[in-house]
């Protein structure tokens, strides 16, 4: 019976099967976040839009 002693031996293959795995199971991607700025905007705008009619309204009254 032969003894291996090279140092740099990996008996259980270990990195072989991580490389394997990680090359089997790519990490899922995160869902396309929606932009923030124009539902902002769109806020803003309802606002201005109401702040203009009450001002019309309490001139005309």
């Amino acid at each position: 019976m032969t003894q291996n002693n090279d140092p740099n031996v990996d008996p259980a293959g270990a990195t072989q099967h991580f490389q394997r795995f990680v090359d089997d199971n790519p990490e899922p991607e995160a869902p396309e976040r929606r932009p923030v700025l124009p539902i902002v905007l769109a806020g803003v705008g309802v606002v201005a839009a109401v702040a203009v009619v009450v001002a019309l309204v309490l001139a005309f009254s």
